[in-house]
């Protein structure tokens, strides 16, 4: 009986990466521990998909699964808002690799973000990398691969795949630039009186409400699509680590956006000679990173737009008191 293998990426297909794992599996000298990294966990997930596809549905396989519901293909994710994976997760995930598989000749486990595992989370898997279970294959994917133990690293054969290109914009965000490098515009001319403080000051936090709304509304839309591609065993933990994990990407991505256009209307007025755009655009760049860097242990995204935004206010405004 002849299986076909499900397909890879395809913005992936014949690159030498993707040979050289055929050509292992071909041989049966994969490596028991892969990292897979990249930009994007999507792309990484596909390829964990392919790989766990062509090591258990073979022809000494009893019966052919998709990957993502083989009996002998196992998962680990992170878990509620911290999105952390516990030890008591990883200990799970160990014992069913220990038993032998139901009906292919192997098993594989998925470790999703394996970045996320806490301290004591990742000592465990340590000593499975240390000592691996005959016949299992680990893919852990991540995007932040330097956040692993080395000693985690040094055990695996590492891949790297480009994520796919992606023009995805959310609705209202192309407007909010606009109307943020307006309001930038209207502080550089000068703030003079009572009346055009109050005005920037009301048209900040609304660029903060409007950002919120934004923020909310394409994370819904993108959650809605993730969902229903999700295996049905998930629990509600693992659902909200997913749907946080989509937010906190697309609100990164959203302050990404917010330093270019800052940029893009500094270098405006730089080629107009004004030398003092230098000062105000390298203060609130360092600003907004620094806000940037408070949402990685939790600041609200308000909280930290708010702040950026009422010292640039400050910063641009300065120099025409």
């Amino acid at each position: 009986m002849a299986f076909e293998s499900a397909p890879w990426p395809s913005s992936l297909a014949g690159t030498p990466a993707v040979a050289v794992i055929e050509r292992a599996i071909e041989r049966r000298r994969l490596s028991h521990s892969l990292l897979v990294t990249g930009d994007d966990h999507e792309t990484l997930l596909a390829v964990a998909l392919a790989i766990a596809d062509r090591l258990l549905n073979t022809p000494a396989s009893s019966a052919p699964f998709p990957p993502d519901a083989h009996p002998d293909c196992f998962a680990l994710r992170p878990a509620g808002k911290m999105r952390q994976i516990s030890a008591d997760a990883t200990r799970d995930l160990i014992g069913k690799v220990q038993v032998s598989p139901t009906v292919a000749t192997r098993k594989v486990a998925i470790i999703h973000e394996c970045d996320r595992m806490n301290t004591a989370a990742a000592n465990i898997f340590l000593k499975t990398l240390e000592e691996p279970p005959p016949n299992t294959t680990l893919l852990m994917l991540t995007t932040r691969p330097y956040a692993l133990l080395t000693t985690i690293r040094s055990r695996c054969l590492h891949f790297r795949f480009p994520g796919a290109s992606t023009t995805f914009t959310p609705d209202g965000w192309t407007s909010w630039l606009g109307d943020y490098q307006d309001w930038l515009g209207r502080l550089s001319e000068g703030v003079a009186d009572k009346k055009a403080v109050a005005d920037s000051v009301f048209a900040a936090y609304g660029l903060i409400a409007r950002f919120s709304t934004v923020l909310d509304f394409a994370t819904g839309e993108i959650w809605k699509l993730k969902k229903a591609k999700l295996p049905p065993d998930l629990d509600e933990d693992e659902q909200v680590a997913i749907e946080t994990g989509i937010a906190n990407g697309l609100r990164s991505r959203l302050f990404a956006d917010i330093e270019h256009a800052t940029r893009t209307f500094a270098l405006t007025r730089l080629r107009q000679g004004d030398a003092s755009t230098r000062r105000a655009l390298t203060a609130a760049i360092e600003k907004l990173e620094h806000d940037v860097g408070l949402l990685r242990v939790n600041l609200n995204e308000s909280a930290a737009l708010e702040e950026f935004l009422l010292s640039s206010l400050r910063l641009w405004a300065r120099k025409n008191q």
